[in-house]
């Protein structure tokens, strides 16, 4: 494989991981809004923390999507 092909995969790698600082903005912004949904009513504690689970979830599934890509691209 050429050096060109090499250096070209290398920087494609690392541009897919710019999805990595998104999904932590985003993981961020998430448990951030926990903290605030819960200061204004603390008595709908199970049900908050149930959405924020699954927006957590979501936003690290995006993250391994762009770490997925990145090592495809450097490896394939």
């Amino acid at each position: 494989m050429s050096e060109f092909v090499l250096c070209s995969k290398m920087i494609g790698a690392g541009l897919a991981t710019i999805g990595l600082s998104g999904a932590g903005v985003g993981i961020g912004i998430v448990f951030g809004s926990l903290i605030l949904a819960y200061a204004r009513n603390p008595f709908s504690k199970n049900q908050i923390f149930n959405y924020t689970l699954l927006g957590f979830a979501l936003t690290e599934a995006i993250a391994l999507f762009a770490l997925m890509m990145a090592f495809l691209i450097m490896f394939l």
